[in-house]
């Protein structure tokens, strides 16, 4: 399995100003400004670490997953949520000949936590052999900073403060604040039966 980012998160949509209004950083000098490249690198950190920790993407995107072969033939669960669409579904042959799946063989089964490609009909479309398969879907809360629910914005803002009070440390930061911790702990994924949904 390969995830792979197919679009990034645009710096429109980060919070920087808020941000900088977080961490009381001054206005009115002569270089107001000059940060907000370093402030736009901890967003974007913090942003990725978060993600990292509750399977979630926060702000809206498009992904590319490619697998070798379904975890269930019935249905795939992808590795993101909140999935809004499936863009496309793809069969590669050996070859690299590429066959696009007519969206009336599968849809989008909504979950909070684990969304799922279910096949119509029962199943989805055999993987070529020794192919593979490339779903494309749209993930995130939505395009804006204010789409993001409230407990994991302030999660992103309260960890991004974190790496940037810690940038001058040479050794050993400590993990994640137990304050973030508890904003996030309800968006984590419970994994059951060793993960066999997965």
């Amino acid at each position: 399995m390969m995830l792979i980012e197919q679009t990034t998160v645009p710096q429109a949509a980060l919070p920087v100003q808020k941000f900088r209004d977080h961490l009381r950083l001054g206005t009115g000098f002569a270089d107001d400004g000059v940060q907000d490249g370093l402030v736009e690198s901890h967003l974007r950190a913090a942003l990725a670490a978060i993600e990292a920790r509750i399977g979630k993407a926060l702000l809206s995107r498009q992904f590319k997953l490619v697998l070798e072969d379904w975890r269930d033939p019935a249905a795939q669960a992808l590795p993101l949520a909140p999935v809004s669409a499936i863009d496309s579904v793809t069969l590669v042959e050996a070859g690299g000949a590429m066959q696009v799946v007519a969206t009336a063989r599968y849809r989008l089964r909504l979950d909070r936590h684990r969304p799922r490609l279910v096949g119509v009909g029962m199943m989805l479309p055999t993987v070529p052999t020794d192919g593979r398969v490339e779903i494309v879907f749209t993930a995130g809360f939505g395009p804006d900073w204010a789409d993001i629910p409230a407990d994991l914005a302030q999660a992103v803002l309260l960890l991004a403060a974190q790496f940037y009070e810690n940038r001058h440390a040479s050794g050993a930061v400590a993990g994640v604040p137990p304050m973030v911790q508890a904003l996030i702990g309800k968006w984590r994924n419970v994994r059951v039966l060793g993960g066999g949904e997965a």
